[in-house]
């Protein structure tokens, strides 16, 4: 059966003691920490901060892969740096933002330091925003959550368009780029997951689904493990 990773995302995380929350989402079973940050452009009412001060603390406390996803409409080589000094592995940015020259040097920046990049199709944003660049990236990640199903804060649902957006990025990826990694996120939560780990995703961010689990963080990531091995099984997932 094929093990889906689950990324802890930390937009709903507490950062009064975000080590330790941290910490416990790895002691549940997470396999990535998938760090949210914005420059306010984009998500002006979140004002995320999970760039290079958050993850170089972070990684004093553990080994696992931690990514940046960062939400902006540029990005130089100075962030990269700080990025990969702070110990981040992984870049992922906006294709809808990033397209032509600017994501060229980009992914170069990115190899020049050791880190993999990765492309977020955002909400509407068509999956053609990858078509040149999808054998070069590391990760497509397809956002998924939806306008309806929402109370703007922490509960998010999914929009129903999703299942076939995902289902066109799985066949992009396995035609070009099979080492690529496909990930959902967004609106996804134990009990509302199977139609989409039906489109055999690799990674699966979860925020608000772990750290406001009322039963607790590893309590949260356990429910998770449990609803995606049993999908990954009830599908056939290899």
């Amino acid at each position: 059966m094929k093990h889906i990773k689950i990324a802890a995302g930390l937009a709903h995380v507490s950062y009064a003691r975000i080590a330790d929350r941290v910490l416990e989402a790895i002691d549940g079973g997470v396999d990535y920490i998938h760090s949210d940050a914005a420059d306010m452009y984009d998500l002006k009412n979140m004002q995320l901060m999970g760039g290079p001060q958050i993850i170089s603390g972070l990684r004093e406390v553990t080994d696992k892969h931690i990514e940046c996803h960062i939400y902006t409409i540029e990005c130089d080589r100075l962030f990269v740096e700080k990025l990969a000094k702070a110990g981040c592995t992984m870049l992922i940015v906006p294709a809808e933002h990033f397209i032509g020259a600017p994501l060229a040097y980009l992914i170069n920046y990115c190899r020049e330091f050791g880190m993999k990049i990765g492309l977020t199709v955002g909400c509407y944003t068509p999956l053609c925003f990858v078509d040149e660049s999808i054998n070069d990236i590391d990760r497509l990640q397809i956002v998924t959550h939806g306008v309806d199903e929402t109370d703007g804060q922490d509960n998010w649902g999914w929009r129903k368009s999703a299942v076939d957006l995902v289902q066109r990025a799985r066949k992009l990826i396995d035609e070009k780029n099979p080492r690529c990694e496909l990930a959902i996120d967004g609106g996804l939560r134990h009990d509302n997951m199977d139609p989409l780990i039906a489109c055999n995703p690799d990674v699966i961010i979860l925020s608000s689904a772990i750290f406001k689990d009322p039963d607790g963080i590893k309590a949260g990531v356990q429910k998770c493990r449990k609803a995606i091995d049993e999908a990954a099984a009830k599908y056939g997932l290899e």
